[in-house]
């Protein structure tokens, strides 16, 4: 049953569009999308379609007779009790051809063949190639998300056809029932840790103004290029409501490299500028451009972080995630590490180290496949001219 077949007939049972959205494994304003499309009006229901039933000896014998005699097939699907294009079908599976006569078609062979195509294991390219489905295990043991991997084959073997799939294989080999390509017990390893999406969360309410505070829009042209090394988006990622927990994060917006600020004493201003302040001091002045932050009353103290590290801090728009981007995928990724609704201060200094080198050290297609790490070292060992600077000869 398609995913829009399955919306519908929920939809037909009573669910609201949301309810029937998240139950077929889509987000609910795909679900309005389809809603929509059809003005609010459900698609008549269809009887569920029936699997052909296979022929029977018993019809493979009337079969040979008929043909024997020269019926067509029109006639012999009429006696037989299945459509013309089964018969035509049979007969060109199950005939031998004999030079300057016709096609002799037996009952007990075509029978014999049909057995044998049924017993025939159709397994995918992982199940066909173990060399591969262990190489895509150990990676999936590594953590790497199925696109990564199928780029990382291309690079490991860039000769050998044989050692390619697609992410795509790889997601069915995981989720698809009955395949049993790869170990179930590996999908555990995805981000996720689920096969389908999961809707988004609703935005929480406006917080108010921080004094002092500089708009995004006067950050200087220079940050959006991602050309230049420095410049940082920051935010909070929250433990459970009982513990109040939190982690802060850190991106820098060229190499996606990603610190991670321990917060044991919680997450109020005075709190996120000391951590911000250990953290950002060691690292050299040339990485201390700017950081982009929401919001928050957590960075009411941003002068004194700005005072003690040199950092230029601009705050986001109300409401505006897409601000910072790179800063919301990551805090993304760091879900598979540190799950919502639990408690976030149960993790020491040391994991929220291990963690964020972790991510440091996995190639990103965004960064043509480099590491983060990579990507940080050449933008340092390579630093952009300045603008408007002529070279000298």
């Amino acid at each position: 049953m398609s995913v829009r077949v399955e919306f519908w007939a929920l939809v037909r049972e009573g669910l609201t569009v949301a309810e029937a959205s998240v139950e077929v494994g889509v987000s609910r304003f795909a679900g309005m999308d389809w809603y929509r499309e059809r003005g609010g009006v459900m698609p008549r229901s269809r009887p569920p379609a029936t699997k052909r039933p296979r022929l029977t000896l018993e019809q493979r014998e009337e079969i040979a007779v008929l043909y024997a005699a020269k019926v067509s097939n029109a006639e012999i699907a009429r006696e037989v009790g299945c459509h013309p294009a089964t018969v035509g079908r049979e007969l060109a599976r199950g005939s031998t051809v004999f030079p300057d006569r016709r096609a002799k078609y037996r009952a007990s062979t075509a029978q014999l063949a049909a057995d044998h195509r049924a017993r025939r294991v159709r397994g995918g390219k992982l199940a066909g190639n173990p060399r591969l489905r262990e190489k895509v295990q150990d990676l999936l043991e590594e953590e790497l998300s199925p696109e990564q991997i199928s780029a990382q084959l291309q690079v490991e073997f860039p000769n050998d056809a044989e050692m390619r799939v697609s992410h795509e294989t790889i997601y069915q080999a995981l989720y698809v029932q009955g395949r049993g390509e790869l170990r179930r017990d590996l999908h555990k390893r995805l981000r996720t840790g689920r096969a389908v999406r999961k809707v988004r969360r609703v935005e929480g309410e406006r917080r108010g103004r921080i004094p002092g505070m500089v708009n995004i829009s006067e950050r200087p042209a220079e940050v959006a290029d991602r050309a230049v090394p420095g410049h940082w988006e920051g935010d909070l990622i929250m433990g459970s409501t009982a513990s109040n927990s939190a982690i802060g994060t850190l991106v820098e917006r060229a190499s996606r490299f990603v610190m991670l600020l321990h917060l044991p004493d919680g997450h109020g201003a005075d709190a996120v500028a000391a951590a911000m302040v250990e953290t950002m001091s060691r690292l050299p002045q040339t990485l201390r451009q700017s950081l982009t932050w929401d919001q928050g009353v957590e960075m009411t103290s941003h002068a004194n972080i700005t005072e003690a590290t040199g950092l230029e801090i601009y705050f986001c728009d109300p409401h505006s995630p897409w601000q910072r981007g790179t800063n919301e995928n990551t805090n993304g990724l760091l879900r598979q590490y540190f799950p919502k609704s639990t408690d976030l201060s149960v993790y020491q200094p040391d994991y929220l180290d291990h963690v964020a080198a972790k991510l440091n050290r996995r190639p990103r297609k965004t960064l043509s496949w480099q590491t983060p790490a990579q990507a940080l070292d050449d933008l340092l060992s390579n630093p952009p001219k300045p603008t408007g600077v002529a070279s000298t000869a």
